[in-house]
C-alpha cells in the first residue's frame, strides 16, 4: 500500500504562479502541498528576462495584457520591492522603424492608462550613452527588473510558514477519478523512486508549459502552444534603464539590466515539447544582430551564457504566428469537462503572476466555500534569509566573520560565502529536497558569473562533502549535472573569451578530474 498524504489543495508547478497560489491560498486559511517534477522555477519562471512590463510592450498588440500588466506592476512595486530594480524603462525607435507605430504609441498608451512620457534622442542618448546614434524617438515608461527566483522562494517560504508544504522532485505520473471528482494523485519521489500518494479536496495544475500534460492525465484537452523564447547574458551591466525597440514586438528589441548584468532577447520559435529545449547559434546571432542595432556595443561585448524558456501559450484558434497568439492568462474549472474538483491555471506573464494566482486561489476557495478576500494586494511579501542570495549583483569585498568565525567565500564571480551555501542547504532540507548543486544554483548566484561554475563548483561540492550533504561516490554526478547545465548555456556563445573560458573549464573538470572518464563508467 503506497503512502497516502492528505491536504486541502495540491498545487502543482512550482514556478511564480504555484508558489503565489500557495501563499494566497494559506493568507486565505487553506494548506496546501504544492509539488514540481524538478525544483522552483525549472520552467519558464526560471528561463525568462526578469521583466516587470509597465504594459507598454502590448498596448498594441494586447491592450488588455496591458492594463494587467500596469496594474500588478504598482502593486509588486507596493508589496515585494525587495525582490524589484525599480529601473524604469525607455522605448526607442531607430531610422527604418515604423513611423506610424510611432505616431500611434502616445494614444495607445492612454486607451490603456499606461504612463509614457516622451523625451529628445538627444536626452535619451544622455541617460544611456550606449544607444545608437540613429534614435529618432524616445519615451520613458515605468519598466522594472524583477528577480523571478528571489520572488518564487519568497512566496513559498511565507506559504510554509503558513502551515503549507513544498515537496521538490515530485512527478504527478497520473490520478484516481471515481464519479467526476479526483480521489488522489500518484506521486513518484524522483530521488528515490518512491511512489506515494497525495489526497486532496482540490487539486490545482499550475505547471506552466506543461499544463496540457497534466490535464491529459484527468482526459482533458487544453490547447497549448509552446513558444520557445532564447535569452543572452552579457558579462556586465550595459544599461541603467530597460530598454525596449519601439515597434510592434518581435526578436531582439528587450535589454533588461540584472543587477551587474544585462540579459537581451528574445525569440519566438514554436516547439512540440517543453522539455529539452536549447538555445541555438542561430538565434544566438539573430539577437545579437537585431539588439546590436538599439545598442552598438552588443555586437562585440562579451557574452557569458545564453538559455531559453517556452511560453505556456494557450490558443483559443489558429494562430500561426505565436507572438499573435494571448499573453492573457487562462483560467479553467475543468467541472465543465466532468472533473468537479480540478482547475488549470496557465499563459500568462511573469508580470501578472499575482494576479493568476489572485483569480486561481477565488476559484479554489468557492469551491471550499470559503469566502474571504484576496490578501496579497494589502499584505506585504515578507524577506526570507534563504532568498536573499539569489539577488545578482549583492557584493562583499572580502571574505567576511560571520558569528561563528571566518566565512569563506565559495563563489568569487557572486561573492558567495560558505554561511550562504549553508543557509540555502537548510532551507531544501526543510522542503524535504535534495541539497545538490543545481538547487543551490536555483537559490543563488552560484555559476551565474563569467566563470560559469568552473571553480565554484568544486569549492562548493567539497563543502558539501565535508559537511556530510554528499556522502559517496554515486554523487559526483549532481557535480557532472551541475556542469552540463552550465555547458547547455555555452557552447552557442564560444568565441572570444568565452571560447577561452570554457576550454579552461573543460581542461579543469575533464581533462584533470576526468569527469567524462567516470561518466562512461558509469
Amino acid at each position: 500500500m503506497h503512502k497516502t498524504m492528505e491536504t486541502d489543495v495540491l498545487v502543482i508547478g512550482g514556478g511564480v504562479t504555484g508558489t503565489g497560489i500557495a501563499r494566497d491560498l494559506s493568507l486565505r486559511g487553506l494548506k496546501c502541498i504544492l509539488i514540481d517534477k524538478s525544483d522552483l522555477n525549472a520552467g519558464a519562471s526560471g528561463g525568462n528576462h526578469g521583466l516587470l512590463h509597465s504594459g507598454a510592450r502590448y498596448v498594441g498588440s494586447d491592450p488588455e495584457a496591458a492594463v494587467e500588466c500596469k496594474n500588478e506592476l504598482e502593486i509588486l512595486k507596493k508589496n515585494a520591492g525587495h525582490c524589484i530594480d525599480d529601473t524604469g524603462g525607455l522605448f526607442i525607435a531607430i531610422k527604418g522603424d515604423d513611423e506610424k507605430y510611432i505616431a500611434d504609441f502616445p494614444g495607445m498608451c492612454e486607451k490603456s492608462g499606461v504612463y509614457y512620457k516622451k523625451i529628445e534622442p538627444a536626452l535619451a542618448r544622455e541617460m544611456e550613452p550606449v544607444l545608437s546614434d540613429d534614435v529618432i524617438a524616445a519615451y520613458q515608461v515605468n519598466d522594472a527588473s524583477i528577480n523571478p527566483f528571489k520572488i518564487s522562494i519568497e512566496n513559498m517560504n511565507d506559504a510554509v510558514s503558513q502551515g503549507s508544504q513544498y515537496l521538490s522532485f515530485s512527478k504527478v505520473t497520473g490520478f484516481k477519478i471515481t464519479n467526476n471528482s479526483i480521489d488522489y494523485a500518484f506521486i513518484i519521489n524522483q530521488n528515490n523512486g518512491e511512489i506515494f500518494r497525495i489526497k486532496a479536496q482540490t487539486y490545482v495544475n499550475a505547471s506552466g508549459a506543461w499544463a496540457g500534460i497534466i490535464a491529459a492525465m484527468a482526459g482533458i484537452t487544453i490547447n497549448m502552444v509552446l513558444s520557445k523564447g532564447t535569452l543572452l547574458v552579457t558579462s556586465k551591466r550595459m544599461t541603467k534603464r530597460v530598454i525596449n525597440r519601439l515597434r510592434k514586438a518581435t526578436d531582439g528589441d528587450i535589454i533588461v539590466p540584472g543587477g551587474v548584468v544585462s540579459i537581451i532577447g528574445t525569440t519566438s520559435i514554436r516547439v512540440d515539447s517543453p522539455d529539452h529545449i536549447y538555445p541555438t547559434i542561430n538565434e544566438v546571432d539573430h539577437i545579437i544582430d537585431e539588439g546590436g542595432q538599439i545598442v552598438p556595443s552588443l555586437k562585440t561585448c562579451r557574452y557569458i551564457r545564453a538559455y531559453s524558456g517556452a511560453r505556456p501559450l494557450v490558443s483559443e484558434g489558429n494562430n500561426e504566428d505565436d507572438r499573435n497568439v494571448s499573453r492573457g492568462f487562462t483560467l479553467r474549472d475543468h467541472k465543465m469537462n466532468g472533473v468537479d474538483n480540478f482547475i488549470t491555471i496557465t499563459g500568462g506573464k511573469l508580470s501578472t503572476y499575482r494576479l493568476m494566482a489572485e483569480k486561481a486561489s477565488d476559484l479554489v476557495c468557492w469551491k471550499h466555500s470559503i469566502f474571504s478576500k484576496c490578501l496579497t494586494k494589502e499584505i506585504p511579501l515578507p524577506s526570507t534569509k534563504s532568498g536573499e542570495w539569489s539577488e545578482p549583483g549583492l557584493m562583499v569585498n572580502e571574505p567576511v566573520m560571520s558569528k561563528t568565525g571566518f566565512d569563506p567565500i565559495l563563489c568569487e564571480c557572486e561573492m558567495v560565502p560558505q554561511g550562504a551555501i549553508d543557509t540555502i542547504v537548510n532551507s531544501v532540507k526543510q522542503n524535504k529536497g535534495k541539497p545538490d548543486l543545481i538547487s543551490i544554483a536555483l537559490r543563488s548566484r552560484v555559476g551565474k558569473g563569467p566563470c560559469q561554475g568552473a571553480f565554484c563548483s568544486l569549492r562548493i561540492f567539497s563543502h558539501l562533502y565535508d559537511s556530510n550533504v554528499v556522502q559517496d561516490h554515486s554523487d559526483i554526478k549532481d557535480l557532472k549535472r551541475f556542469l552540463n547545465e552550465r555547458w547547455k548555456g555555452e557552447q552557442s556563445l564560444l568565441w572570444d573569451q568565452a571560447l577561452a573560458q570554457s576550454s579552461l573549464k573543460e581542461m579543469i573538470h575533464s581533462g584533470l578530474f576526468g569527469l567524462e572518464l567516470i561518466e562512461n563508467k558509469n
